[in-house]
C-alpha cells in the first residue's frame, strides 16, 4: 500500500512467523514502519525479521503469557526505539462439531484468541500511554475473523472468540479514550484466505461430513462471497497498513470487514 506513509512509526506483530501475521509484517514494512516479530515460532520468527530489513526484529512470545507480554514489549521497545502499533494476530483455529467439543481445544482458542489479545490491549496501553514506556499514544489493531459475523459449521468455539475480540476492541477503545491514552483500537474481520490455517479448515470441515471434499468447503465460501473468490493475504495486509495509518485518524473502536462481502 505504497500510498500510505507510515515511516517512523514502530510495530510489534502477533504470529508474524507466517501467514497473515508475515504478510502484515511485510506490508508494514513496505509502509515504511519498522517492526518486531513476536512468535512463538523461534526457528521461523528470526529469518523472517531478518527478511524484512535492518530496522526490524525478533522477541519470543507466548500471548498468553502476561509476563512474557511485558517482556516482549520491553524488548520491542529496545529493538525500535519506540512503539506506535501493535497488531494482535497471533491465533489457533480446532475445528470440531458441537457434539465432540473437547475442553482442552475449547481452552486453547479461549486462551490464545480472546485471552492473547486482551493482554496484548493491556500491554500496549500500558506502553503508549503517557508516562509509559513509549509513551505517545498510538493504534491497536486487533484480527476478529468474519467467522464472528457468520454461522459457518464447524468453527463454533473459533467463531465465540472472534466475535469476543470485537467486544474486547470496543470497550478499549472506549477506556484509552476516556482515560487520554491516546490509542486507538479497531479490528478487522478477514475472510478466508487460503494460508495453512484455511487450507486446514477446508480439509478438517470435509473431514467431519460437512462438505463433500475441500474443494466443496472453499466453493461454499467463494459462493457466499459477493467479491467470487477468496481473500489474499494482501488484502488483509492492506487494511491493517490502513488503520495503523493516519488515514485512519478518526476511526475508532470499530470492526472493518475484509472479506469480500461475506458477512454483510
Amino acid at each position: 500500500m505504497a500510498q500510505i506513509d507510515l515511516t517512523g512509526r514502530r510495530a510489534l506483530v502477533t504470529g508474524g512467523a507466517q501467514g497473515l501475521g508475515e504478510g502484515m509484517a511485510r506490508a508494514l514494512v513496505a509502509a515504511g514502519a519498522s517492526v518486531v516479530i513476536a512468535d512463538v515460532q523461534d526457528d521461523l520468527g528470526p529469518k523472517v525479521a531478518e527478511s524484512l530489513g535492518n530496522n526490524s526484529g525478533f522477541v519470543h512470545l507466548d500471548v498468553t503469557d502476561d509476563n512474557g507480554w511485558a517482556a516482549a514489549v520491553e524488548k520491542a521497545i529496545g529493538i525500535l526505539g519506540g512503539l506506535d502499533i501493535v497488531v494482535n494476530n497471533a491465533g489457533v483455529e480446532i475445528t470440531s462439531l458441537i457434539v465432540d467439543l473437547e475442553s482442552s481445544a475449547v481452552r486453547k482458542m479461549l486462551d490464545v484468541n480472546l485471552l492473547g489479545t486482551a493482554l496484548g490491549i493491556k500491554h500496549a496501553f500500558r506502553a503508549m500511554r503517557p508516562g509509559g514506556a513509549a509513551g505517545s499514544g498510538g493504534v491497536v489493531v486487533n484480527v476478529a475473523s468474519v467467522a464472528a459475523t457468520i454461522a459457518f459449521p464447524g468453527i463454533s468455539i473459533y467463531s465465540a472468540t472472534k466475535s469476543g475480540v470485537d467486544r474486547l476492541t470496543r470497550v478499549a477503545a472506549m477506556e484509552s479514550g476516556k482515560l487520554g491514552y491516546g490509542v486507538r483500537v479497531n479490528c478487522i474481520y478477514p475472510g478466508l484466505v487460503p494460508t495453512a490455517m484455511g487450507a486446514g479448515l477446508a480439509n478438517d470441515v470435509a473431514r467431519l461430513g460437512l462438505f463433500g471434499s475441500p474443494e466443496e468447503a472453499v466453493g461454499a465460501v467463494v459462493e457466499l462471497t459477493p467479491c467470487g473468490r477468496l481473500g489474499e493475504v494482501s488484502d488483509i495486509a492492506d487494511a491493517v497498513v490502513f488503520l495503523s495509518s493516519d488515514a485512519a485518524c478518526f476511526i475508532n473502536g470499530v470492526g472493518l470487514p475484509v472479506d469480500g462481502g461475506m458477512g454483510m
